[in-house]
């Protein structure tokens, strides 16, 4: 039987691996998966060595003080390599664990797809030197990144955005509110804090106080905050104790369906709210010591995934000291209220979901994996 090496450090990664190993069992035939994952991956049968919700860390220092545990599972993954070698290895984002463990397997001779790029058009593009060293294949799932990666001579597809299949309108917008206890002739605004125990830690005070000034101004808005499966609800709830804000688990695509706004963290929520043509505000905070050591290492004129795809500021950015309740409140009320702007995201939003791709990601990214791990893969595809 086949063996296939996945490793995948967060959330998302954990549906993309979870998406790709099902459509490779069903073209391949059975296979033995082993790896990092969450749920998601092993609901599929992989056997985790480590689940991904231990290793989603955000920050360069954040990093820095669980790099002992970070370290022990990258040996812990490596010596399961050499008691079971894989016959490929699928490595999804997470590039400071996921870069490294390439150099190890590119000196075991094992074939390494890379999945998902890490962002070297953004910053740190000394990366590039190292995935030409180690990768066989990059697989890219936003247009761009192809042209970037065959000019810096990588063997790159891209296979289109794997959310495209799976972000759909859930139901009419009536009938989400209802099934909420919302009431569908009122505004609702979405929050979207995060899908990391940290993130959401450096997000919920602003905007606890975001909906304060919100509903101070429209007293007739209501609010649902998207829970990710990853977060603990108790401190989430207490953040916004004695404020009407529904915390609801696991029902994204439903809130980002009916939301009138939406206040998006940045990160992949952001491409299911373009993908939903949901109006949005993208927030994000770090650690100040993360964001100074890192914010003149950015080389993108834009942050949030919508912007980069449509090539300008299609909607705003509230990042670090810009993200205040007061800017973020104003940035709402204009979605709301000015019409003409509203119309004019949602017009843009429905172009960048256009520049994603067809359906069928998961299916073409399996499809370049199994031609590598199939018997007469030739050696130079192999190493």
């Amino acid at each position: 039987m086949p063996r296939l090496l996945i490793s995948s450090g967060e959330t998302s990664g954990d549906l993309y691996g979870a998406e790709l190993v099902r459509h490779l069992t069903a073209s391949a035939g059975p296979l033995d998966v082993f790896g990092l994952g969450g749920d998601l991956l092993a609901a599929q049968g992989t056997r985790l060595i480590a689940h991904a919700r231990d290793l989603a860390v955000v920050g360069l220092w954040e990093v820095v003080k669980h790099l002992r545990r970070i370290r022990g599972v990258f040996h812990d993954v490596l010596a399961e390599v050499d008691r079971a070698r894989p016959d490929v290895a699928v490595l999804i984002d997470y590039p400071d664990f996921n870069l490294r463990l390439a150099r190890e397997l590119r000196k075991r001779a094992i074939p390494v797809v890379y999945y998902v790029s890490p962002q070297v058009w953004a910053w740190r593009r000394g990366r590039m030197r190292t995935i030409r060293e180690t990768v066989t294949r990059m697989l890219v799932i936003f247009p761009f990144e192809e042209e970037l990666y065959r000019a810096a001579g990588i063997p790159a597809a891209f296979v289109g955005h794997p959310l495209v299949d799976r972000v759909r309108r859930d139901g009419d917008r009536d009938g989400i509110l209802r099934s909420l206890g919302l009431d569908p002739a009122r505004p609702m605004v979405a929050l979207l804090p995060g899908s990391r125990a940290q993130e959401v830690a450096h997000h919920l005070g602003r905007l606890a106080a975001t909906v304060a000034l919100l509903r101070r101004q429209r007293q007739e808005l209501q609010f649902t905050l998207a829970l990710a499966p990853s977060i603990d609800a108790g401190p989430v709830r207490a953040a916004f104790a004695g404020q009407p804000v529904q915390v609801v688990p696991a029902r994204v695509h439903e809130l980002l369906s009916a939301c009138t706004a939406a206040i998006v963290a940045s990160g992949t929520a952001t491409v299911e709210a373009a993908l939903l043509e949901a109006p949005m505000v993208v927030v994000y905070r770090l650690s100040p010591l993360t964001y100074t050591l890192g914010r003149h290492l950015v080389k993108v004129p834009h942050v949030a995934m919508a912007n980069l795809i449509a090539g300008r500021r299609l909607v705003p950015e509230l990042i670090q000291g810009s993200f205040t309740p007061e800017r973020t409140a104003a940035e709402v009320l204009s979605l709301l209220d000015d019409g003409d702007r509203r119309r004019e995201m949602v017009a843009g939003l429905r172009e960048v979901r256009a520049r994603l791709g067809a359906p069928g990601a998961s299916a073409r990214a399996a499809a370049e994996v199994a031609r590598i791990l199939a018997p007469g893969a030739n050696s130079e595809e192999k190493v």
